[in-house]
């Protein structure tokens, strides 16, 4: 568990420490409005290959997936569509985030939204020793095994960044 000064409680924290996960937090700074995945993982000394964005797809009528890519590369929203076994996915609007998950944009996280909607993490992620993604809140990230954030998640590991 985390114990790197005040500790930060997000929802997320909260549940990795209800389900005993081992994890670390980092923090970086948001004041410069650069929060792009690349950006993060510039400030916080992270390989861009191990950090994740959380990235959150609508189906239909609020009928939500979310899909775990590495920073660098992008969402193939037909192979995520295949993975969910929808016909067709588009990326949510970015109003409606924090409505459908209680996270902000920066700050979006798999675990802790407010549903438990179905989760993948592009395959890459499954030969990491650790990975790191959102820990809830802009400025927190939180580095984790893949294979933990899978179980607490209920997530697939699947290929699906564009090739």
């Amino acid at each position: 568990m985390a114990k790197q000064g005040k500790q930060v409680k997000t929802n997320a924290v909260r549940i990795l420490d209800g389900e005993n996960v081992i994890y670390e937090l980092m923090e970086y700074d948001v004041n410069d409005g650069l929060m792009d995945g690349i950006s993060v993982a510039e400030k916080t000394g992270q390989a861009v290959d191990v950090v994740y964005k959380t990235l959150v797809t609508i189906a239909g009528p609020r009928e939500l997936f979310i899909f775990l890519v590495p920073v660098a590369d992008e969402l193939d929203l037909k192979k995520a569509a295949r993975a969910a076994e929808v016909k067709k996915l588009d990326m949510l609007p970015l109003k409606e985030l924090t409505k459908e998950t209680g996270y902000v944009r920066g700050g979006c996280s798999a675990v802790g939204m407010k549903k438990k909607y179905p989760t993948f993490i592009d395959k890459s992620a499954e030969s990491l020793d650790s990975m790191i993604v959102s820990a809830g809140k802009p400025g927190l990230q939180m580095k984790l095994i893949p294979g933990e954030l899978a179980r607490v998640t209920e997530a697939l590991f699947i290929d699906i960044v564009k090739s």
